[in-house]
């Protein structure tokens, strides 16, 4: 895997999905924390609104993909998930969940992903490295963002520029 592009709370905008898809190259995964389909609370009278849309994409997806769902999702609507996750990449334990729930205490995770907020964020705490990278549909703060995680370290990066917001470096 080249890069690791993250986004969270997309609440089914086909126009947010194929934003990310047109960012994405061919050996780039992607890791979502939750609220991708809203498919319990739904925006259903606004055309951009597509949840069936990004799921028939998402099957035919070939890249690495890491998905957890959020308060707004519904299970049976793409069943084979979970609300958290522990997976590797590029040399780190990367830990994701949507954030309505605490993080589990025994939790050994290098990277800490989460949504649920709607507001960017990245920092560094004690040993792990916490990443919320926002919302590209539904930014609280007018600041739509999305997270890239790479061989040198985590980037925020600020949809309307592609330029980040903020970067932190592996250390080691």
């Amino acid at each position: 895997m080249n890069r690791l592009f993250v986004f969270s709370d997309l609440h089914g905008s086909l126009s947010g999905w194929l934003t990310i898809r047109a960012l994405m190259n061919p050996g780039d995964g992607l890791a979502v924390a939750g609220d991708l389909f809203d498919t319990r609370y739904g925006r259903y009278g606004n055309p951009d609104f597509r949840p069936e849309d990004i799921r028939s994409d998402l099957n035919a997806f070939e890249s690495p993909f890491f998905y957890v769902y959020g308060n707004c999702d519904v299970q049976g609507f793409f069943p084979g998930y979970d609300h958290q996750q522990t997976f590797s990449a590029f040399h780190r334990t990367i830990f994701i969940h949507h954030g309505h729930r605490p993080v589990p205490a025994d939790c050994r995770a290098d990277i800490i992903i989460q949504g649920h907020t709607h507001l960017c964020e990245l920092e560094r705490c004690d040993d792990k490295i916490r990443l919320n990278p926002g919302s590209i549909a539904l930014s609280r703060n007018g600041l739509p963002s999305y997270g890239i995680i790479d061989a040198d370290g985590i980037h925020l990066i600020k949809l309307s520029t592609g330029k980040p917001l903020k970067s932190l470096l592996f250390e080691g």
